[in-house]
């Protein structure tokens, strides 16, 4: 395999680890408060990211100058801070399988910024695209109002959207920062630096509830190892390499494998309920993206063969 095909091998299976991830955390938060499974999650992935590295004799310190320092900050900010603080919030409150399906609409925000960032020029079919997909995801967004009015479900849901945001804003930033430096450094800082701020609010719980720790049982520890080997250190790792070796709107197809493994355990495992606004909301988001980019790749395995 060339160094293309290892890059989109690394993102398939990166996206297949956090499609899997929505139910099992949902799962996990009814035992382990949010920002002490985020804490454990990314503390835990630094110690055993920082091992491989001296394991394998690389060296962990970038040879960054400011800016890319300040770009690595503010891709641990987004990628990992904000996108994990909005992600567990909406899980624990709406279904987990909204959440792999809002995310599928990364492609539908990285068109409506590449005017910006990436000097792209957004054709009348993009924005059509666009228009579809924003129809699909404010179909499940506001599908909770259709059953029950405006409950936590409706929150949990604009908190995935934003959680959505940030993970665009991550992949943007980290498309940059990865292409000259050493992916798996570059994401061991981005786990410290991401440990480092989720420990003040992890303090905070613990201050609320001293006996916190005690109360923990296997559901809370399924999540900080789940979270802390394969969401953390093997998915983000992959994710960082497959970055850097693949444009950003091209590594955003790849979460079209997300929904697939999240529906699916979720259905399985949570037993949610596979709704009718959920699955219009999933059909508009996919043809959204079908129409912006006169294709779709909902099973991206494919691009092994072509590279």
């Amino acid at each position: 395999m060339n160094s293309v095909q290892k890059g989109i091998l690394a993102l398939i299976i990166a996206n297949i680890i956090w499609g899997c991830a929505s139910p099992i955390f949902k799962w996990s938060l009814t035992n382990i408060p949010p920002f002490t499974l985020a804490f454990w999650r990314f503390f835990l992935a630094s110690i055993f990211l920082g091992v491989y590295l001296i394991a394998t004799k690389q060296c962990a310190i970038p040879t960054l100058n400011k800016k890319h320092w300040f770009k690595l900050f503010w891709y641990s900010l987004t990628g990992i801070t904000l996108n994990i603080i909005f992600f567990f919030l909406g899980l624990q409150l709406t279904l987990s399988l909204n959440a792999p399906v809002i995310a599928s609409a990364q492609p539908l925000l990285i068109f409506l910024v590449a005017p910006f960032l990436l000097d792209e020029t957004v054709t009348k079919r993009k924005i059509i695209g666009m228009v579809v997909g924003t129809i699909g995801v404010a179909a499940i967004v506001f599908e909770p109002i259709y059953y029950n009015g405006l409950d936590g479900n409706f929150i949990g849901n604009l908190y995935l959207v934003l959680a959505t945001v940030f993970a665009v804003l991550a992949t943007l930033t980290g498309r940059r920062l990865f292409h000259d430096q050493n992916p798996l450094v570059l994401t061991f800082w981005a786990f410290i630096i991401g440990g480092l701020s989720f420990l003040p609010l992890a303090t905070f719980e613990f201050g609320r509830n001293p006996l916190l720790y005690q109360a923990i049982d296997i559901k809370g520890f399924t999540g900080i190892a789940f979270g802390s080997v394969f969401s953390s250190t093997i998915a983000f790792s992959l994710f960082a390499y497959g970055l850097s070796k693949i444009s950003a709107s091209e590594s955003s197809i790849f979460t079209y494998i997300d929904p697939v493994a999240g529906t699916i355990l979720a259905f399985f495992m949570l037993h949610e309920p596979i709704t009718i606004p959920f699955i219009i909301g999933a059909l508009c988001i996919f043809g959204g993206i079908f129409i912006a980019e006169r294709r779709i790749h909902y099973h991206p395995f494919h691009k092994l063969r072509k590279q």
